[in-house]
C-alpha cells in the first residue's frame, strides 16, 4: 500500500475514533453512580443498572417517543414538500427579472447563518399571538422553517445537474407540471430525499431550545427533554442523565446505521456528471 493511502486510512480511523469516543464514554458513564462519575469517570469497578431502572420508572419514554415521532413526521413531510417546490421553481422556472432568482436563493440559504437562539423570542411571541403556544404546532412550524434552507441547498444542487432532457421528453408526451415532478423528477431524487429526511428527523430528535421553551405541557414533551428531567435546582443526577442520553441516542444511531448508504448516495448525488 502506498504512503498516501496509508495516511488517508490512518486519518479515517482517527476521525472515526474521535467521533465514537464520546458515545462510548456516555455509555460507560450511564452505568456508574453520580459520585463515581465526579470522582473517577473512567472506573470499571462499580458498574450498575440502577440508572436505567430509574430512567424507565421516572420518564414516560413511550409517550415522549410518540410525541417526537408525530412532530417529526408532520414537520419533515411539510418541510420536504415545501423545499422541493421552492427548489424546483428556483432551478426550472424563468423569472421576469434576472436578479429575482438569485435573490430568492440567497434569501433562503441565508437562513443557514441564523443561530437558533436568535429565533427563540420572536417565535415565542408569534406562537402566543397565534394561540398555538404549548401545542404541537408551536414547534412544528419553526422546525419546518428551519429545515427549508438546508433542504434547499441540497435540492437545488441536485436539480441543477439533473438532465433537463428527461423533462422535455415528458412534456413532448403531454405530461403536465405535476406529472413531470411526480413521475420523472421525484423517482430520480430518492437518494437526496432520503438524506434530507434522515437529517431532519435526527434534528427533531435532538432539538432542545425550541421544545424547551415552546412546550409547557409534560404530556407533549419530546425525547430531547428527557435528559433535562434529571437536573434539579440544586442537584444533578449525572448517572440518570447519562442513561437517558444513551436511550435517546441509541435509536438514532441504529437508524443512521441502517440508512447510511442512502445518506452517502444523497450527498454525492449530482456531484459527478456523466
Amino acid at each position: 500500500m502506498r504512503r498516501p493511502a496509508i495516511l488517508i486510512s490512518a486519518a479515517a480511523y482517527l476521525i472515526t475514533f474521535l467521533v465514537v469516543l464520546p458515545i462510548l464514554w456516555i455509555t460507560l458513564l450511564s452505568f456508574q453512580q453520580s459520585d463515581t462519575i465526579l470522582s473517577d469517570p473512567f472506573s470499571l469497578d462499580s458498574l450498575i443498572l440502577d440508572n436505567y431502572r430509574n430512567v424507565l420508572e421516572t420518564l414516560p419514554l413511550v409517550q415522549m417517543y410518540a410525541n417526537t415521532i408525530i412532530i417529526a413526521l408532520v414537520s419533515v413531510t411539510i418541510g420536504t414538500a415545501v423545499s422541493f417546490m421552492v427548489s424546483f421553481a428556483l432551478t426550472r422556472m424563468v423569472f421576469r427579472r434576472r436578479g429575482t432568482q438569485s435573490f430568492l436563493r440567497f434569501y433562503l440559504l441565508s437562513g443557514l447563518a441564523v443561530p437558533v437562539y436568535v429565533l427563540l423570542f420572536p417565535v415565542y411571541r408569534l406562537d402566543l399571538a397565534l394561540g398555538i403556544y404549548g401545542t404541537y404546532l408551536a414547534v412544528i412550524i419553526p422546525y419546518v422553517a428551519v429545515s427549508i434552507p438546508f433542504n434547499t441547498l441540497l435540492l437545488t444542487g441536485f436539480l441543477r445537474d439533473f438532465p433537463s432532457e428527461l423533462e422535455e421528453a415528458a412534456i413532448m408526451d403531454g405530461a403536465g407540471l405535476f406529472r413531470i415532478c411526480w413521475s420523472v423528477v421525484l423517482p430520480a431524487m430518492r437518494p437526496i430525499l432520503a438524506t434530507i429526511v434522515i437529517f431532519n428527523v435526527v434534528y427533531v430528535f435532538n432539538e432542545f431550545p425550541f421544545v424547551s421553551i415552546l412546550i409547557n405541557d409534560p404530556d407533549l414533551a419530546t425525547v430531547s427533554l428527557a435528559v433535562s428531567r434529571f437536573q434539579g435546582q440544586y442537584t444533578v443526577d449525572y448517572g440518570g442523565m447519562m442513561a437517558a442520553a444513551t436511550l435517546v441516542l441509541l435509536p438514532q444511531l441504529a437508524i443512521y446505521a441502517v440508512f447510511q448508504r442512502h445518506v452517502i448516495a444523497g450527498l454525492t448525488a449530482g456531484a459527478v456528471k456523466g
